[in-house]
């Protein structure tokens, strides 16, 4: 009896050695079989693929001489060159790891400017971003007796006119104004004020829409 088990235990070492090497050539070929996934790599992550879009968002209104600072996105993310053109001027700046960046420009002067932002060496853009640069103006405002009566840049003045007069500007020239928070649109309507170092004379609507006292100092963008 002894004799058999030994028999038979020699039988099943002799083939081990088989086995093991079935075993390894399965495994072998299952490795094989699993295809790669493409783009999972750290490089391929890092990479972030060619530029689909691009954002640009800052602050709309700004004080004149001053800076301010511009930020946006690439999508993908990855290192892109970036420039934001504005004024005449092209900032030049990079994204971060995550698409992100931001770049710092300095308001030449008063006035309406719109900012674009572009990767650069592709035909990726953003929207135009429009911003008011502002410089301190004085003003007063006109209407109460004088309704009725001619503009100089035609119709008549009545409380509900929207509107201011400067002496110089076109007839229709329209002049942003900011007061204590309040902005308003509004066109050139007539000539004046005459009075003082005033540059403006805003019409009762107007006044009435900034919350503006009779006379004071507005930001303007011209």
């Amino acid at each position: 009896m002894r004799r058999f088990r030994w028999k038979r235990r020699r039988a099943a070492l002799a083939l081990l050695p088989a086995t093991v090497v079935m075993v390894m050539a399965g495994i072998a070929g299952a490795s094989a079989a699993v295809p790669a996934i493409s783009g999972t790599s750290p490089e391929a992550s890092a990479a972030g693929g060619p530029p689909t879009a691009i954002s640009l968002t800052g602050h709309r209104d700004v004080m004149a001489q001053h800076g301010t600072t511009f930020r946006g996105r690439v999508t993908p993310g990855g290192s892109h060159a970036v420039i934001v053109k504005i004024g005449g001027r092209r900032l030049h700046t990079h994204t971060q790891t995550d698409g992100s960046f931001k770049v710092r420009w300095h308001a030449p002067g008063s006035g309406v400017y719109g900012a674009r932002a572009a990767v650069d060496g592709s035909t990726v853009r953003s929207r135009t971003f429009r911003v008011n640069a502002f410089r301190p103006a004085e003003a007063s405002y006109y209407g109460p007796g004088l309704y009725g009566g001619g503009l100089a840049c035609g119709g008549t003045l009545s409380p509900a006119k929207l509107g201011v007069a400067n002496k110089t500007l076109p007839c229709g020239s329209r002049v942003t104004l900011r007061y204590h928070g309040k902005t308003v649109t509004v066109p050139v309507i007539d000539r004046g004020p005459y009075a003082g170092n005033r540059e403006y004379d805003l019409t009762a609507a107007t006044k009435a829409k900034l919350g503006f006292p009779s006379t004071g100092t507005v930001l303007t963008t011209h």
